[in-house]
């Protein structure tokens, strides 16, 4: 079985249910979310829904087929790395003191970070990027000690210029 991520973008009514049946029809399936974002887009009639997992092809075949049967889904499409920006915010609370907080300013301006916090006792920071710059920044600053970390989920659109309602098909 040769297992990947996939990313699945998946367009739909902003309808009450809608989030937990499809959530739903992935456990019923016994696939787990890695992550699964989503935000009201437009006027408000509609949400973009971000879901990673990791499986086989054939099992996102079915997963997709069968999401796209639910009745509030407009569209879903795969969203590949290569063709797509992928990105993932956190909130990570360090521990620091007058001896380590110097440090710990330094590697948030190497990630491109942003200080949104700061008491006597530590310092919050926002990042943002793609799982393996999250991941990087929180190995680096582990040894300071993390208190917290709130992470998103993935958010991801397609490169180009066509939107996910003027993809000419959808993946399968």
């Amino acid at each position: 079985m040769n297992l990947k991520r996939h990313i699945l973008s998946i367009l739909v009514n902003n309808q009450a249910g809608t989030l937990s049946r499809i959530s739903g029809l992935f456990t019923r399936r016994g696939f787990n979310i890695e992550s699964f974002s989503a935000g009201v887009i437009g006027n408000g009639e509609l949400t973009r829904i971000t879901v990673t997992t990791i499986c086989d092809d054939q099992a996102i075949k079915q997963i997709t087929r069968q999401v796209e049967k639910l009745v509030d889904v407009i569209e879903i499409i795969e969203l590949l790395e290569n063709t797509s920006v992928l990105r993932e915010l956190a909130l990570i609370k360090i521990k620091a003191n007058n001896n380590t907080r110097t440090e710990i300013v330094g590697i948030v301006d190497i990630f491109r970070a942003n200080i949104i916090d700061v008491s006597s006792e530590t310092i919050t920071v926002e990042i943002t990027g793609d799982q393996s710059k999250i991941e990087a920044f929180c190995e680096l600053v582990s040894g300071y000690g993390i208190k917290e970390i709130a992470r998103t989920g993935l958010a991801g659109l397609g490169r180009g210029s066509l939107s996910i309602e003027e993809e000419e098909d959808s993946i399968y």
